[in-house]
C-alpha cells in the first residue's frame, strides 16, 4: 500500500466488486446520477478485470477501511497527443470528507496516470457540483469551457444523465 499523509491506496481487483459497487451506488445517489445496473455493473467489472481499460484506486486510512475510490480509464485524443486518462469517478465516503483527502486522492490519481505514461488527465463534473469543481480547479485542472455531449447508441444508454 502506498501512503500519502494518512490516505492509503491500492489498485482494486475483481474481488473488490461488492465493496466498490456499494460505494458507487452511494455516489450516484448523492450526485444525482442514474444508477443503471445493466451498464454500471458490467463496466465496473470490466475495469477491475482488465488493466488495459484503466484502474480503480481504493482509498483507505488507518482508521477507515473504505474511505472512497477513484476510477481511471484510458481514452484517446489527437488533440491530447494520443492516450490520456479520464478520471471517471472520485468518491469519498461522507465520514472521509473534511480531511484534505480529496486533494490527496487527485494527487494519487495523477501519480498513477503519470506512472502509466499518460501526459494528461481529463474529467467531467456535473454543473450542480460546485464544490467538486472548486476542488479540481484548486488541484490544477482547468475549465476548457466545453460541454460534454452524449449520443446514446443503445436503448439502455438513452437514459444516461438525462
Amino acid at each position: 500500500m502506498n501512503m500519502n499523509n494518512g490516505l492509503q491506496v491500492r489498485v482494486a481487483g475483481p474481488d473488490d466488486f461488492p465493496q466498490l459497487i456499494a460505494m458507487v451506488r452511494d455516489f450516484y445517489a448523492e450526485d444525482r446520477i442514474p444508477y443503471l445496473p445493466e451498464l454500471v455493473e458490467p463496466g465496473l467489472r470490466a475495469v477491475l478485470e482488465n488493466p488495459h481499460f484503466g484502474a480503480v484506486l481504493l482509498l483507505s486510512s488507518e482508521d477507515l477501511e473504505l474511505a472512497g475510490y477513484v476510477t481511471l480509464g484510458w481514452c484517446f485524443s489527437v488533440e491530447q497527443g494520443g492516450r490520456f486518462v479520464l478520471l471517471d469517478e472520485l468518491y469519498l465516503a461522507p465520514v472521509a470528507r473534511g480531511r484534505g483527502w480529496g486533494h490527496q486522492a487527485l494527487a494519487l490519481a495523477r501519480d498513477w496516470a503519470a506512472g502509466q505514461g499518460a501526459a494528461v488527465i481529463r474529467l467531467e463534473v456535473n454543473h450542480h457540483n460546485a464544490k467538486a469543481k472548486a476542488l479540481y480547479l484548486a488541484a490544477g485542472y482547468r475549465d476548457d469551457e466545453r460541454d460534454i455531449l452524449t449520443l446514446p447508441l443503445t436503448g439502455t444508454a438513452g437514459s444516461l444523465h438525462s
